[in-house]
C-alpha cells in the first residue's frame, strides 16, 4: 500500500457481511489504485486491497501530499455518519462524497446525512429521481476480463449432470426481495413443455430465509421436476456459470442497483429481467433481452418462452448483449467517471 500521504481517497466499508456494495469496492478499488491514492477501511474486504487500519484515522489530521484534503467515499449511512464526525467534529481535513444507489424515497435521517455531503453521486436515473440535492450519474460497469464468453466453464458433478442440457439461470440470495419463487413459479410452468431444458438457481439461503427456500422445494417436488429445477447454492466461480448458462433471469421484487444482468450479457448470455433496480437501464429491450414488470410471474414466464424455443433468437441477444456492455458498462469507465468527479471536489476549493 502507498504511504499515508499518499492516500488521497477513502473508501470505507463498514458491513462485514458481503453485500452488493462491498462487491463494488472490491471490484473498483483494485483498478483505482492504478492511478490514485486509495486505500479501504473496515471489515470484510480481502487482504489484497489496499487498507488503511483504525489506528491510521488519528494520522488524518495530516493533509495528503499534494491535496488540500482526502476525499472519503460512502456508500452506506453509517459510512456517511463516520464521515460528518470526522469531518465536522474532529475537523481533519475531508470532503464527502455518497454514492446511492436506492430507488426508493430517503428516510429523513438518510436525508440529513446526505444534505451533509459535499458532492453525491447516484447509480442510476431511477436513483437520482429520489435525491433532493444535485447528483451525477455514474453507473456501475463490470469487469470485462472476468465475465467474457471464453474462459473455463463449470467443473464438478452437478456440471457433469447437467451436460447435455441447455439452463436457465437465476443468481442470488434465496429470498422473497430476490424474486426466487417468481422464478420457480415460471419454471416449473415452462419446463415440462421444453425437454432438454434445466434451471440451475446459484446463490444461498440465510438462516432467515431456510423455510422459504424449503417450501420452494416442496413446489418444485410436487411438480415432478426436482431433478430440472436445482438449487446450486454458493458457487467457487459465477462467471464460468454465466458463460454456461444459456438464458439468465433476474426477478428481483426490488434492487439497489444489480450487476448480475451485465455480468450475464458480458459473457454473451441474453437476459429476462424485472424492472427493478437499474434494470430497465441496463437492458435494450427487445435487442439485449425482455424487462417485464416486478412481482408478475405470468409476465416473467412469456417473456421467457420464446428464448426456450429461439435459438437464432437466444444467440442474436447474445452477440448484441455482449457488444452492449462492452461499449458501455466497463468497470474502467466507472473508474474514469469517479475519479472526474473526486477531481471536480478538490478543484471546488482552490
Amino acid at each position: 500500500m502507498p504511504e499515508l500521504a499518499e492516500i488521497t481517497v477513502i473508501a470505507p466499508n463498514f458491513k462485514r457481511r458481503l453485500s452488493g456494495v462491498t462487491s463494488t469496492i472490491v471490484q473498483l478499488v483494485p483498478l483505482q489504485a492504478r492511478s490514485l491514492g486509495i486505500a479501504t477501511l473496515g471489515p470484510g474486504l480481502p487482504d489484497a486491497l489496499p487498507k488503511l487500519s483504525w489506528c491510521d484515522l488519528p494520522k488524518l489530521w495530516r493533509r495528503p501530499t499534494g491535496r488540500p484534503f482526502r476525499i472519503w467515499h460512502a456508500r452506506r449511512n453509517p459510512e456517511m455518519l463516520a464521515g460528518v464526525v470526522l469531518r465536522d467534529v474532529l475537523r481533519m481535513p475531508l470532503r464527502l462524497l455518497f454514492t446511492s444507489a436506492a430507488q426508493r424515497h430517503h428516510t429523513a435521517w438518510t436525508r440529513f446525512l446526505i444534505s451533509r455531503m459535499d458532492a453525491v453521486v447516484a447509480t442510476s436515473e431511477r436513483s437520482r429521481a429520489y435525491l433532493t440535492v444535485p447528483a451525477r450519474v455514474v453507473m456501475h460497469g463490470i469487469d470485462c476480463e472476468r465475465f467474457r464468453p471464453d474462459g473455463p466453464m463449470p467443473s464438478g458433478p452437478l456440471a457433469e449432470r447437467l451436460a447435455g442440457h441447455r439452463i436457465v439461470g437465476c443468481s442470488g440470495r434465496i429470498r422473497h426481495q430476490k424474486g426466487t419463487d417468481l422464478f420457480v413459479e415460471a419454471m416449473i410452468s415452462l419446463l415440462p413443455d421444453h425437454a432438454g431444458w434445466s434451471a440451475v438457481i446459484t446463490g444461498r439461503a440465510t438462516s432467515d430465509n431456510e423455510s422459504f427456500a424449503a417450501d420452494l422445494k416442496r413446489r418444485i417436488d410436487g411438480a415432478g421436476l426436482a431433478e430440472r429445477i436445482i438449487f446450486a447454492g454458493e458457487v467457487d466461480d459465477i462467471a464460468a456459470w454465466f458463460r454456461r448458462f444459456d438464458l439468465y433471469v433476474a426477478p428481483p421484487r426490488n434492487e439497489g442497483f444489480g450487476l448480475t444482468p451485465l455480468e450475464a450479457m458480458a459473457s454473451a448470455t441474453p437476459v429476462v429481467a424485472s424492472d427493478a433496480g437499474a434494470f430497465p437501464e441496463l437492458i435494450v429491450e427487445g435487442v439485449t433481452g425482455r424487462v417485464v414488470p416486478a412481482g408478475d410471474a405470468g409476465a416473467l414466464g412469456s417473456a421467457i418462452a420464446p428464448y426456450l424455443s429461439g435459438d437464432a433468437m437466444r444467440e442474436a441477444a447474445g452477440t448484441a448483449g455482449l457488444q452492449h456492455v462492452r461499449r458501455n458498462f466497463p468497470l474502467k469507465r466507472e473508474v474514469g467517471q469517479l475519479g472526474e468527479v473526486y477531481e471536480a471536489i478538490w478543484a471546488s476549493v482552490r
